[in-house]
């Protein structure tokens, strides 16, 4: 008697410990499809915010390409105006000019 109750405290010892623990197989096991989907979502984040970085700087460019393109249409129509009164001076001073040859035209005409 003494013997079967050994054996069975035994027993019960072997059973209570062998479902209790894990191995590091079966750890490693469960783990490894979490560790691998946590690095491709790391992965994707780093990819994010490179992307984001690159948008950002590309914004800041042609914010600044926008700037000087409107400075220079700025600089450009004040040209223009600038040629414009220009011209239109020069065409004042050609209608006197034509209208003092025409009356030089007509004083000789007369004599």
């Amino acid at each position: 008697m003494k013997k079967s109750v050994v054996i069975m405290v035994l027993l019960s010892f072997l059973v209570c410990f062998s479902y209790g623990c894990a191995s590091k197989g079966y750890i490693k096991e469960q783990t490894d499809p979490l560790v691998e989907r946590i690095n491709k979502l790391e992965a994707d984040s780093a990819a994010v915010k490179a992307d984001a970085e690159k948008a950002k700087r590309d914004a800041e460019k042609a914010k600044g390409d926008a700037a000087a393109a409107l400075q220079t249409a700025k600089d450009c129509a004040s040209k223009s105006e600038t040629d414009a009164q220009r011209a239109e001076a020069a065409a004042k001073r050609s209608e006197v000019a034509a209208k003092k040859a025409e009356k030089a035209f007509e004083l000789h005409q007369r004599k």
